[in-house]
């Protein structure tokens, strides 16, 4: 059976991916490995779990990329074909008042992984046939150019969060050209659905509106974000995941790096307040609002914060021509998903 190790499995993401493997991939083993840390509801992570568990090729050990001495124990005892990391601290605005976080996850931790990933080769081994890691939209920082494609400059992020997915991607291509290690990253666009991140924006609207409260729109309304459903983002990483870039010699004898970069995007940003509001007609249709609820009154304009950007829109012409795979849920089908979701989970 082939090994295959995913890093980040009590995610959002990962739990979604994890699920679409153990479901397909039935002659391959998984293995998960995440913190399960409290950055948010730890009963939502186990829950995600919980459903992996269901199948026997399943297995978990919880611990922290950031642990050399574990990361290193893992690759030893299950030699993995296919790894793929998207353990890391997320939140462009966590960021700035929690940097050490990120440093720990995003630097120290991915870097441990690519050491693995290197001495999977020691004593002639077949070692990791791809290396699949989360990068970020927000690696593009201010761009002017839309849309965003992966031959643009991303010299100018800022968020810490964004340097830190920024440096993943140059410290990948190094390890690919030095050691020949066959590496993808994938830059996601504002990921959304059933079962997410309760700190994204639609998550925390939701909480606050049904709880009544106000909610904020930043930038008086005027962002504009390139949202995609989970299921289009794990159908695309399923495709990335079984074609790794090939390996090739250059015109001086070395190691061409077998390297790629794809953006995971829908093509088609989305006005934020069009973004909420098909979001409370989906609440009320869910009823998890009342009919008569006012919108209005629970809103207030504000302007942006610090570490945002005012536009992100993904060119997904690269997926599209390699993979033959181009993101299509549309929002409100998404959005629509995530309120039946949610009224189920939280039992409102």
């Amino acid at each position: 059976m082939k090994t295959i190790l995913l890093t980040g499995t009590a995610g959002f993401i990962g739990a979604s991916l994890a699920k679409r493997i153990l479901q397909q991939e039935r002659t391959a083993r998984l293995i998960g490995l995440d913190s399960v840390n409290d950055y948010y509801d730890v009963e939502l992570k186990e829950r995600r779990l919980n459903d992996l568990f269901e199948h026997s090729s399943f297995e978990f050990i919880k611990g922290n990329i950031a642990d050399g001495k574990l990361i290193k124990n893992i690759f030893a005892k299950y030699k993995p074909a296919i790894v793929i990391n998207l353990a890391a601290q997320g939140g462009v605005r966590y960021s700035i008042t929690n940097p050490d976080v990120y440093m720990e996850a995003n630097i120290t931790g991915f870097y441990n992984m690519l050491e693995a990933c290197r001495h999977s080769f020691d004593g002639g081994a077949s070692g990791v046939e791809h290396f699949v890691y989360a990068s970020s939209s927000s690696v593009y920082g201010s761009n002017q150019k839309v849309p965003y494609s992966t031959e643009d400059k991303a010299d100018g992020p800022v968020s810490l969060y964004a340097a830190t997915k920024k440096a993943n991607e140059l410290m990948a291509h190094a390890y690919s050209k030095l050691y020949n290690i066959p590496s993808t990253g994938l830059r996601f666009f504002t990921v959304y659905g059933p079962a997410g991140r309760p700190d994204m924006a639609y998550f925390k609207f939701t909480d606050k509106l049904r709880k009544g409260e106000k909610i904020k729109i930043f930038n008086y309304g005027s962002c504009m974000r390139d949202f995609t459903y989970i299921d289009d983002a794990v159908e695309g990483m399923m495709r990335i995941i079984s074609k790794p870039p090939c390996r090739k010699e250059g015109e001086d004898g070395l190691p061409v790096p077998p390297y790629a970069v794809y953006n995971i995007g829908n093509n088609k940003p989305e006005n934020l307040l069009n973004f909420v509001d098909i979001l409370q007609q989906e609440l009320i249709r869910a009823e998890i609002l009342a009919p008569d609820f006012d919108f209005a009154a629970h809103t207030e304009m504000v302007a942006m914060q610090p570490g945002d950007v005012q536009l992100t829109y993904a060119d997904t012409s690269e997926l599209e021509q390699a993979f033959g795979f181009k993101p299509q849920t549309g929002l409100r089908e998404g959005l629509r998903e995530f309120a039946q979701w949610y009224k189920a989970f939280y039992r409102c």
